[in-house]
């Protein structure tokens, strides 16, 4: 599949995906909790901000539908499992590697005084 990604800065919400998936395969609710979980509550995604993000996503090529499911015990056969794509952890490097030296130009411009690294 061809991607579609401009390679411009990724949504918020598409970063936090990625970062999910960067550990493994997610369910939709899984990604809802741990992004919650990972920005302090700060984001909480709603299901359809998440499921349209999912969309552009894996039209991107960014990730895509995951072939493997759990045990059918452990499952439920309406959840849909999602797993990064190679380019979607390359996409997703590149949006750290973009923040972080932007992180640095606010340092340098005494923008984080006081503040705590987290």
């Amino acid at each position: 599949m061809a991607t579609t990604h401009t390679g411009g800065p990724l949504r918020p919400v598409e970063f936090q995906i990625l970062l999910v998936l960067a550990d493994g395969e997610a369910h939709g609710y899984s990604i809802i909790r741990e992004t919650e979980t990972r920005t302090d509550g700060e984001m909480r995604l709603e299901p359809g901000t998440l499921y349209r993000a999912l969309q552009r996503l894996t039209r991107d090529g960014l990730i895509r539908e995951a072939e493997r499911r759990p045990a059918p015990e452990l499952d439920d056969q309406r959840r849909r499992y999602f797993s990064l794509t190679d380019e979607g952890r390359e996409v997703a490097a590149a949006e750290a590697r973009r923040m972080a030296r932007l992180v640095e130009e606010a340092r340098a411009a005494d923008l984080l005084k006081g503040l705590g690294t987290r």
